[in-house]
C-alpha cells in the first residue's frame, strides 16, 4: 500500500546567512547539521499541517527563484534575503501562510534577472521556520522543505511573482523503502568521503537522500534532474550513479 513520505520537523542551529555552495567541505558538513536536529522551531503554527504524510499546498504560492540554490521536501535551507522586492515576499509570507516556492532559473536569466526570466516548472515549497529582520530590512529566514510542485501558470502583476501550482507528493511503498534502505550504505559512504563522518543512525533514509541531492556540489541543472526523480528511491540511484560517474578514477 502506498504512503505519502512523512513530513519531519527538525530544530535548526545552522549559519544563517545563505553562502554559494561549491564544494563538499562546506556543504556536507552543514547538510549534518541540519539533519541532525530532531524538530524545527516555527514560532507560529501554520495551518498547512501535515496529512497522512504530506503537506496541503495552497494553488497559489510566491515564487522565489535562484540560479544556482534549490529545496529539497523536508530539509532545511538557510536564506540571506536581500533584494527589495523578495523582502516584501517574505514579510507578505510572514504574515501569511509563511510557504514559499524555491524554484530554479533557466539558463540566460542574466539578461533578464531584474524582470521576470524564464524558470524551471518543478520546484520544491517550503515554510519559513525561523526569520529575522535586520535594521536594513533584509531577512536571514530558514526554510523547510514541504513538497514538490509543478508551476501551471504565473502572474507577474505584483513586485514577485506568483504561481498557480500543483503538489507533488512523493509516494513510498514499503518495496521501495525496503529498496531504499539498501542503497543506504552508499549514500554513507558519499557522505564519508567528503566529510568524514557518517549522519545519523536514526536519521530517515528519504532524509538522507534528499539531503545529500540539495547540498552536493554538482551543476544546477544535475540537481534539478535529481528534484524531478519520481521519488526518494529513483533519486538515490540516480544520486549513486552521479557520484560514482564523477568519482576518481584508478587505473
Amino acid at each position: 500500500m502506498k504512503r505519502l513520505v512523512q513530513d519531519h520537523n527538525h530544530t535548526n542551529r545552522i549559519g544563517r546567512q545563505e553562502k554559494i555552495i561549491r564544494l563538499f567541505v562546506y556543504a556536507l558538513p552543514l547538510l549534518i547539521v541540519a539533519l541532525s536536529c530532531a524538530s524545527i522551531a516555527t514560532g507560529q503554527q501554520s495551518e498547512f499541517e501535515p496529512v497522512p504524510g504530506a503537506i496541503t499546498l495552497p494553488d497559489q504560492i510566491p515564487l522565489f527563484p535562484l540560479q544556482d540554490v534549490m529545496l529539497f521536501p523536508n530539509i532545511t535551507r538557510p536564506l540571506h534575503v536581500f533584494e527589495p522586492r523578495y523582502r516584501k515576499m517574505v514579510a507578505d509570507a510572514l504574515e501569511g501562510d509563511r510557504i514559499i516556492g524555491m524554484v530554479l532559473l533557466q539558463a540566460g536569466y542574466e539578461a533578464d534577472y531584474e524582470g521576470n526570466p524564464p524558470i524551471l516548472e518543478v520546484g520544491c515549497a517550503g515554510l519559513i521556520a525561523n526569520a529575522e529582520e535586520l535594521p536594513d530590512g533584509r531577512y536571514l529566514i530558514v526554510l523547510q522543505g514541504l513538497v514538490k510542485f509543478l508551476v501551471r501558470s504565473e502572474d507577474h502583476s505584483g513586485p514577485y511573482r506568483i504561481a498557480q501550482v500543483e503538489a507533488i507528493p512523493e509516494l513510498v511503498d514499503d518495496e521501495e523503502l525496503s529498496a531504499l534502505h539498501q542503497l543506504r550504505s552508499s549514500l554513507v559512504s558519499i557522505l564519508i568521503s567528503a566529510n568524514g563522518e557518517p549522519p545519523p543512525q536514526e536519521l530517515p533514509d528519504e532524509d538522507l537522500v534528499n539531503g545529500i541531492a540539495q547540498y552536493l556540489a554538482i551543476n544546477p541543472l544535475e540537481r534539478q534532474n535529481l528534484l524531478q526523480e519520481y521519488g526518494p528511491l529513483a533519486r538515490a540511484k540516480a544520486l549513486v550513479a552521479l557520484f560514482n560517474d564523477n568519482a576518481p578514477k584508478t587505473h
